[in-house]
């Protein structure tokens, strides 16, 4: 009775954690910490870690996500880099290993609409706190990170954009849900402040191609093609509208569209947009030497040191690119399991029961595979942490059955 007690005590102290990381994601780091921690250890006593193994084993993503993490493991252990810096880099993936625990914590429904809804809550502030900074009525403090030109809040652009995009498209979705009009209206006008803060707010071309991308989506999510015709002139007349003034989306616009033409592949860059686009070639040209092995986790800046050396170029530790930075690391065979795990979520996302569950899912892979292809995602705290959080959420209402039954939600 005593063990009982002991593990049915664990098993609500790891949801709550696990729903109030939630909360902590776009707010605080140190606090994402001790939660993971606090819901990994409650998990760990709460006898469930054989039912989370043999899920695990009958479950292609949890496999998958492994397999990546055994991929990046097994890369410590050649290359040129000192073993505590391979660590120290292997270290920023364990984020994978998380997913089939989340998976196991977020198995009950009712723990899973608490999560979203932490999650939304907690963007929603986010929203609400960068319109105060804009408008000059929050107090310049310590740990605010933005400023009334960019209002972010506690994380930076590219982070602070991600999120919110996101947030934008999950808003639209608590309202679809929602029974009460009045709460359904409260989520929508959120998910427009959501957009508008990401269009005309805070500068960050990952966040525009990530709303854009999620509200074509939606548009086939709600009304097949007719909805990504409506979406599409919908984004078009708003492109257009957004060109046709000065305002920090066609600013950002304008300075890609300049840098890009000013680009030359055998001249050294000096914009943003030039960089990104010689770390990308010099990154191909790294993985072509390696195309099998990679040059060991944790191995690319020293090889992109050398790959540069005497040439003028701009050194770099991230190719902003995440699969090309496993490739480069662990070879092409790393890059594919990346695309295997995100075409893996995409394909099970159909077999979710729930259409809110379903959709988000979707969402998630869509803005993952675009983040990844601008940024070295999964190397970031909160954007690696906020995948693997909302994977478990989304996906810990399937069960998998080697009978090849579909799967149900719990």
């Amino acid at each position: 009775m005593a063990l009982d007690t002991i593990n049915a005590t664990a098993k609500r102290v790891s949801q709550w954690s696990a729903i109030a990381i939630g909360a902590s994601l776009p707010v605080s780091t140190a606090l994402d910490n001790v939660l993971i921690v606090i819901a990994l250890t409650a998990w760990a006593l709460s006898g469930q870690i054989r039912d989370t193994l043999k899920r695990a084993i009958n479950s292609k993503l949890p496999l998958i996500s492994a397999a990546l993490f055994l991929l990046l493991a097994i890369g410590t252990t050649y290359g040129d880099v000192p073993g505590q810096e391979a660590l120290s880099r292997l270290g920023k993936y364990t984020d994978l290993l998380y997913i089939p625990i989340l998976m196991m914590i977020f198995r009950a429904g009712e723990t899973r609409i608490h999560a979203l809804h932490a999650l939304a809550c907690s963007l929603a502030g986010i929203v609400v706190l960068s319109y105060l900074i804009r408008l000059g009525l929050l107090p310049t403090l310590p740990f605010i990170t933005g400023t009334v030109a960019s209002p972010t809040v506690f994380k930076l652009k590219l982070t602070h954009n991600l999120l919110v995009a996101f947030g934008a498209f999950l808003f639209v979705w608590l309202g679809h849900v929602a029974v009460n009009t009045r709460v359904r209206m409260v989520w929508y006008g959120l998910a427009l402040l959501a957009a508008l803060n990401v269009l005309l707010m805070v500068q960050g071309a990952t966040g525009y191609i990530v709303l854009g991308a999620l509200a074509l989506f939606l548009g086939w999510q709600r009304l097949g093609s007719r909805g990504i015709g409506g979406a599409l002139l919908a984004l078009t007349v708003l492109l257009a509208a957004l060109l046709s003034a000065p305002n920090p989306f066609q600013d950002r616009v304008v300075t890609i569209q300049r840098e890009l033409q000013d680009w030359r592949p055998t001249e050294s860059a000096r914009t943003s947009t030039g960089l990104r686009l010689e770390f990308y070639q010099n990154s191909l040209a790294i993985v072509a030497r390696h195309p099998l092995t990679g040059v060991g986790t944790g191995g690319f800046a020293a090889a992109y040191t050398q790959q540069v050396q005497g040439t003028g170029k701009v050194e770099t530790r991230n190719p902003h690119n995440e699969f090309l930075h496993i490739a480069t690391q662990v070879g092409v065979l790393g890059a594919i399991v990346l695309v295997a795990l995100f075409a893996t979520q995409w394909r099970l996302a159909s077999r979710i029961p729930s259409p809110l569950d379903s959709g988000l899912a979707r969402g998630l892979v869509l803005t993952m595979v675009i983040g990844c292809m601008l940024n070295s995602l999964l190397l970031d705290h909160t954007e690696g942490l906020f995948y693997a959080w909302l994977t478990g959420v989304l996906y810990g209402g399937l069960e998998y059955d080697p009978s090849g039954r579909p799967p149900a939600s719990t």
